[in-house]
């Protein structure tokens, strides 16, 4: 088992950033791919982006691409998303998400691990 725990979250204002950290701990060596996923008040929980274990090669969805980085110190077993130039739009609830296959899932439920979240609000 991998326990995630997301921390980072707050109220900012647009323009501003902000960075959230992931902490990894459990049977960490058993998953291959770590994520990001969002949910808005009122929408759908969408994925944002998700990197190796390695750390290496990152992706990202169009909406945050330029924007936010996702990085993994292996050393720490911390996972990371970089959140700059924030807008109105990407207020929601934050999660971070692993699993033991190489696939960068859609779908939050289809990981394997997943944490309980962290608020993120900008205003403007």
């Amino acid at each position: 088992q991998v326990q995630l725990v997301e921390s980072g979250g707050g109220l900012v204002q647009a323009g501003d950033s902000l960075r959230l950290s992931c902490a990894a701990s459990g049977r960490t060596s058993s998953t291959y791919v770590m994520g990001w996923f969002r949910q808005a008040p009122g929408k759908e929980r969408e994925f944002v982006g998700g990197i190796p274990w390695s750390g290496v090669g990152a992706y990202y969805v169009d909406s945050v691409k330029g924007r936010f980085t996702i990085s993994r110190d292996g050393a720490k077993n911390m996972g990371y998303l970089q959140m700059n130039s924030l807008k109105l739009e990407d207020t929601a609830v934050y999660y971070c998400t692993a699993a033991e296959s190489r696939y960068y899932y859609r779908k939050f439920d289809l990981w394997d691990y997943r944490g309980q979240g962290t608020q993120v609000t900008v205003s403007s």
